[in-house]
């Protein structure tokens, strides 16, 4: 919790960014997190995983149309992704929401430097 110290709709947290790489790993077919050094070894654990060859052109495809914000990206990075309750949480805690990305984030990122400053 970032904001406040209970679950509220709106409140901003900080959530586990491996179930999204797993997720961009398999949709793009591109490693999240990772440092642009070792181009080899990535692609010899490519060659590792068998997939057919229609899923291989269609990750290509995907990833050519696809653009990461880098402060999302630097997020993944750190292994922590900021994100925002859209629903309403009862009494079991569950609730739904979006990761936050652009302006929203540029701010909460602000607003989150100033509270480490103070």
């Amino acid at each position: 919790l970032v904001r406040t110290k209970t679950l509220l709709k709106n409140t901003i947290i900080q959530i586990d960014a491996q179930p999204y790489k797993q997720w961009y790993l398999k949709k793009f077919g591109v490693e999240l997190g990772k440092k642009k050094k070792g181009d080899k070894k990535e692609e010899a654990a490519e060659e590792a995983e068998k997939m057919s060859r229609h899923v291989v052109f269609k990750q290509k495809a995907r990833a050519s149309k696809q653009k990461l914000d880098p402060a999302v990206e630097e997020q993944f990075q750190s292994g922590r992704l900021l994100a925002c309750i859209a629903s309403r949480p009862g009494q079991c805690g569950r609730c739904d929401g979006y990761i936050l990305e652009g302006e929203e984030l540029a701010f909460y990122k602000r607003k989150l430097e100033r509270k480490k400053k103070a």
